[in-house]
């Protein structure tokens, strides 16, 4: 079963992280890039609804997931583009 859990967190992340890379930053990051920003958002998203809303996060392998994957991925993507473009404008 925790084989199925890590494919699971893996179709799941790849998906929302690449859903989100698509409305922050207009253009995919990349396989493996749009995997990590979907588990790390899936993280970040379960956390988040957990701690304000007191529902559970990642549950496997269903659109509620995906929903909170999105979200926590948008938020990640967000923060990183706030860091990346200071440092990215100041090159020019």
């Amino acid at each position: 079963m925790f084989v199925l859990d890590i494919i699971a967190w893996i179709i799941i992340g790849g998906v929302a992280g690449w859903l989100a890379s698509l409305v922050v930053r207009g253009s995919g990051l990349g396989i493996l890039g749009d995997i990590i920003a979907g588990i790390v958002g899936a993280i970040v998203g379960g956390v988040i609804l957990s701690a304000f809303f007191g529902t559970a996060g990642f549950t496997g392998f269903n659109w509620w997931s995906l929903l909170v994957a999105f979200i926590g991925a948008v938020i990640v993507l967000l923060i990183v583009r706030l860091f990346a473009g200071s440092r990215a404008s100041s090159r020019v």
